[in-house]
């Protein structure tokens, strides 16, 4: 052979075999199954959410989340966050994201309530399960999969956002000593709990975050429930109110939610959907975390500062609501067969893990703990 047809072969020999080993190697990783991450591809999203721009912990959550996502995607994804308003009103969060105006969005169950009464038992039930218990639903048992199921109806997949623990009990300027203290008081409270207020002769009123402190201040309200020391304070309840009351029955642990157009996040490559799935399970923990460490510094500065007093609600008060409450929950779960199916996964649940929880939690609360 001669020297010059040699050469000529060897280099497209060589020019060859690159294509050829790509080539092979994409055969091999179809054939396993294993993900084909096209580094090169960015991707750009938006995230709506139903809380004030920079909202203490709430939006702050939202933030951390974008930025997570970023740093472990090496900024393949990036995602650009929106307070309550600022891209769409904040209660149009949920069908901007289900018709794919936005990708995601970080929220509360219970605001979808006139969509289906099942959406509640995703954010919290009165007297229902505090936080470590309706996270071990969610992930054990049984819980996160009807959640999906319930949001695929509308093109969503759901994750656990944070949660806010156990919620204080509210902001009174009328002390209550008996259930017939609630009669004609009209207090600001969404969900579940406006309905057993309303059962046990209150009336529940809705207004936006900026109104309460005013509505409270003037009388037009006589209560209202926010959520703990650290906001509460922020919003100056201590100030203007007589009395703070515990605990808060209505919300015992209410789950944060991040919902993701399910076409969107189908759509990125597996190791871009590991990576959300990752960076919104750091933010469920960071969240809950959050909210205990603020509270305690701010429930000390509010009996310093305030002149309100702290008082726990009469077990008597808390029997008769309890009642209004299995009553509230059961019209619920009887509005349609998901509500009802939910809902008997989350009662049975409920009944499963009590024993446990008052053999450890309950009795190293009650006796150990000084």
């Amino acid at each position: 052979m001669k020297r010059k047809s040699f050469l000529k072969k060897v280099a497209i020999a060589s020019a060859i075999a690159p294509i050829a080993l790509t080539t092979s190697c994409r055969s091999e990783e179809a054939e396993s199954g294993a993900p084909n991450i096209q580094t090169s591809k960015k991707y750009r999203w938006k995230m709506l959410t139903t809380w004030p721009p920079k909202f203490p912990v709430l939006g702050e959550g939202a933030e951390l989340f974008s930025k997570l996502v970023s740093e472990m995607s090496a900024g393949r994804l990036e995602i650009k966050v929106f307070g309550g308003g600022e891209l769409v009103p904040a209660l149009e969060a949920f069908d901007a994201v289900s018709a794919g105006m936005a990708e995601c969005s970080s929220s509360a169950a219970y605001y979808w309530a006139g969509k289906s009464p099942a959406f509640q038992f995703f954010a919290t039930v009165p007297f229902g399960m505090n936080a470590q218990q309706v996270n071990a639903w969610l992930k054990g048992g049984g819980g996160q999969k009807l959640w999906d199921e319930l949001y695929a109806n509308y093109n969503l997949k759901p994750f656990a956002f944070g949660n806010s623990g156990v919620q204080a009990g509210g902001w009174y300027n009328r002390e209550i000593n008996s259930i017939a203290d609630f009669k004609g008081l009209k207090m600001r409270i969404p969900g579940l709990g406006g309905k057993v207020l309303e059962k046990a002769g209150g009336t529940a009123v809705l207004s936006a975050g900026g109104e309460i402190y005013t509505n409270l201040e003037r009388g037009v309200i006589d209560a209202t429930e926010w959520i703990g020391p650290y906001h509460d304070y922020k919003m100056g309840f201590h100030k203007i109110a007589k009395y703070c009351y515990f605990p808060g029955w209505h919300e015992p642990g209410t789950v944060l939610e991040l919902f993701i157009n399910k076409k969107k996040l189908e759509s990125l490559p597996t190791d871009l959907q590991r990576i959300v799935e990752g960076a919104a399970a750091i933010v469920h923990d960071w969240v809950l975390a959050e909210f205990d460490a603020q509270n305690g510094i701010y429930l000390q500065k509010m009996k310093e500062e305030g002149n309100m007093e702290f008082r726990q609600f009469p077990d008597e008060v808390l029997q008769q609501m309890r009642t209004f409450a299995n009553e509230v929950v059961t019209e619920v779960a009887d509005a349609n067969p998901m509500s009802k199916k939910i809902f008997e996964s989350y009662d049975k649940f409920r009944k499963q893990i009590t024993p446990w929880s008052n053999m450890t939690e309950k009795a190293f609360y009650n006796q150990l703990q000084q």
